[in-house]
């Protein structure tokens, strides 16, 4: 049965990730959590570091809501340009452009433009998961909908987007669900700086530590299913282990 090594929200944070992949030893199967990008300053940096990750060594990224919203945009970019700037769109397009990350955004022109000029990473954008599941766990960004019969029947929307409907419904499924999206300040009530994941006793392990908010970049090694080591990178680029 393979380990798992996952990764939480880099959001742009592409030292951080460095810093995290240190304690990732290439056996182990990698999988991203998703929100690769917006509001970081380095989207396109990260974007093309997980790309070949998952191209040569099999990693594996799934898609978080603001790939939802990057792609929504440049699907329709006069009608979601709004909604994509309020969550901090702009720096990802800049980045992926080579601009400064202040410059100002034509919706439509820089539209076609990252079409054009980034169509490998738009590509990767657009095939990347919304879930996975093993014999033990199942990684998502944001979460379930544990109401249903079938957890399987959660639309794509919901996996990107659910929080306190995800949060406070039984775990019925059997499996450990680890998931991003939501910093753990907000679930644990520990500071943003903390490094304590967000663990319930029917198996949900909330694991954004808010790394653009001046949090940490969690990663987890998995085996047989349980946590067994924990690494939290902090803002400010030095290492903290927890247990």
């Amino acid at each position: 049965m393979p380990n798992y090594f996952v990764i939480g929200d880099v959001h742009g944070k592409a030292g951080m990730l460095e810093l995290v992949l240190q304690h990732w030893n290439e056996q182990d199967q990698l999988i991203f959590l998703g929100d690769l990008i917006d509001r970081g300053e380095n989207s396109r940096a990260v974007l093309e570091r997980v790309k070949h990750l998952v191209d040569s060594k099999g990693a594996i990224c799934l898609s978080g809501n603001h790939e939802y919203m990057f792609l929504a945009w440049l699907d329709n970019p006069e009608e979601r340009y709004n909604h994509y700037k309020r969550n901090g769109g702009d720096t990802t397009i800049n980045s992926i452009l080579g601009r400064p990350l202040d410059a100002p955004v034509d919706s439509v022109l820089d539209a076609e433009r990252v079409r054009n000029e980034a169509g490998d990473l738009v590509a990767f954008i657009r095939q990347m998961p919304f879930h996975v599941e093993t014999e033990q766990l199942i990684f998502v960004h944001a979460g379930l909908d544990l109401t249903l019969d079938n957890w399987q029947e959660t639309t794509d929307y919901q996996k990107v987007w659910l929080r306190a409907p995800f949060h406070e419904a039984e775990n019925k499924t059997g499996k450990g669900i680890v998931f991003g999206h939501t910093p753990t300040t907000y679930l644990t009530g520990e500071p943003m700086e903390s490094s304590k994941l967000w663990q319930t006793a029917d198996g949900k392990i909330g694991m954004d530590g808010g790394a653009v908010y001046g949090g940490v970049l969690h990663g987890i090694l998995f085996t047989d299913g349980q946590i067994a080591q924990h690494y939290a990178i902090p803002n400010d680029g030095f290492r903290v282990d927890d247990d």
